[in-house]
């Protein structure tokens, strides 16, 4: 499956300055794997040591968070927008 992934910019070190980048993989997970394969180094920023999802950084597949779906197994149809957004902290 061919999937379009979105690169917040502080990840675009990884990506040559690309905000949009396609990937290939049926799931979260490969498509992750996907993307370290043409960016190395970009899949460590998103996954931990212990291979999940780390806390700051939020993935969204069609529009649904997957930390309320299936996480890295949620389905990555073809032609699926994935949506990479750092969390953002801080206030008053």
């Amino acid at each position: 499956m061919t999937v379009a992934v979105r690169i917040p910019t502080i990840l675009r070190t990884y990506t040559q300055d690309q905000s949009q980048v396609t990937a290939e993989g049926a799931t979260l997970a490969e498509v992750l794997e996907s993307l370290e394969t043409s960016f190395a180094g970009i899949k460590a920023r998103v996954v931990d040591d212990e291979g999940k999802l780390r806390r700051f950084v939020n993935i969204y597949v069609a529009e649904e968070d997957v930390r309320f779906s299936q996480g890295l197994d949620t389905p990555t149809p073809d032609g699926a927008q994935i949506s990479i957004i750092p969390a953002v902290a801080g206030g008053c």
